[in-house]
């Protein structure tokens, strides 16, 4: 399967700050990854701290080669590229990550296939600081391709199909300590998603999620573009299953419901610095809303920790080079 999918910035530009009063205490020493188990074509970024709250993604992982162009090439054209470097990307990973990245570490609970791909995603993956836990496929590992055009916008290539994490291993991992505060899920089927809502306090969404949503298992939060068809359509069968309806509007900010409230509206805040690349916006805004809803922040923060997480995001090359720390907040 091949699938092409050109989109916006997400609406991970968004929200007033209003978190400049909330500087984090959380303590712990910094460390920088070590890189050994990485090829020179990766971004580096430094290493996390020890986690205070405890979160977890369960979602789906695709290995991304990343190259610029001047612009997205027409039928029938040839354009040389330049910059190329690859990441294990996807919804999952660069949830996982950025929540890695606020949290301290965080746990992602994924499947890939018996094959290098998987090998190199998980490597990466834990020198990035995240706790991975890998359901062999028998289908090899899903590739993309991300262009990036000079604007900062990408169109993204998949090559293969989405693995799906299964209901065994997220019950296998999730019952084996102690609650979670906060659980991001992306892929998955419904018995997945109970597991995920039986050990999360907090438990969001995206509406990419397709297989486990609509079954009746209650959200904390769905968090999607409301610029992006697909994820439109989906989130309309799963609304009801959520306490809120998060909608990114690029660079009108977005909205939030309430169940039983009329929606409201936040504005947005200029990324600290030139916008360099949009993959991973809109997955780093949901890992931020997610980390805010777990600590306990009530909603508007939650939602400027996202904005920020995706405002910095768009700062760098790729998903991982400038992401939110818990020391910015």
């Amino acid at each position: 399967m091949v699938l092409l999918v050109v989109g916006a910035l997400s609406g991970a530009l968004a929200c007033a700050d209003i978190l400049s009063r909330r500087r984090a205490a959380r303590g712990g020493a910094t460390a920088r990854a070590s890189g050994a188990s990485c090829s020179a074509s990766c971004v580096r970024l430094a290493g996390v701290h020890e986690a205070a709250t405890r979160v977890a993604v369960v979602g789906h992982v695709e290995w991304v080669q990343f190259a610029r162009v001047e612009e997205v090439p027409r039928a029938g054209e040839v354009v040389h590229a330049s910059h190329p470097f690859e990441e294990p990307a996807g919804g999952g990973a660069v949830a996982a990550v950025q929540l890695a990245r606020l949290a301290g570490k965080a746990t992602l609970i994924t499947a890939l296939g018996d094959d290098e791909t998987a090998r190199r995603s998980r490597s990466r993956l834990s020198e990035l600081g995240v706790e991975v836990h890998v359901a062999t496929d028998e289908l090899p590992s899903r590739r993309a391709v991300t262009l990036l055009d000079e604007h900062g916008e990408r169109t993204i290539i998949t090559l293969g199909e989405r693995l799906d994490p299964p209901a065994e291993l997220v019950r296998s991992v999730l019952e084996g300590g102690r609650r979670f505060d906060g659980i991001y899920f992306t892929a998955g089927g419904p018995d997945a998603l109970r597991c995920a809502r039986e050990f999360s306090k907090v438990l969001t969404a995206s509406p990419r999620a397709v297989h486990g949503l609509g079954h009746g298992v209650e959200l904390d939060a769905l968090i999607l573009s409301g610029r992006d068809e697909y994820e439109v359509s989906v989130a309309g069968g799963a609304e009801g299953e959520a306490d809120t309806v998060v909608r990114t509007e690029g660079s009108e900010g977005g909205s939030y419901r309430q169940r039983g409230s009329e929606a409201r509206h936040w504005g947005t805040i200029p990324p600290p610095g030139p916008v360099v690349d949009g993959y991973g916006c809109g997955d780093s805004f949901a890992a931020g809303v997610t980390f805010g809803l777990a600590a306990g922040m009530p909603i508007e923060e939650a939602l400027a920790v996202g904005a920020r997480c995706g405002a910095v995001c768009a700062t760098g090359h790729g998903p991982y080079e400038r992401q939110l720390r818990a020391r910015d907040l």
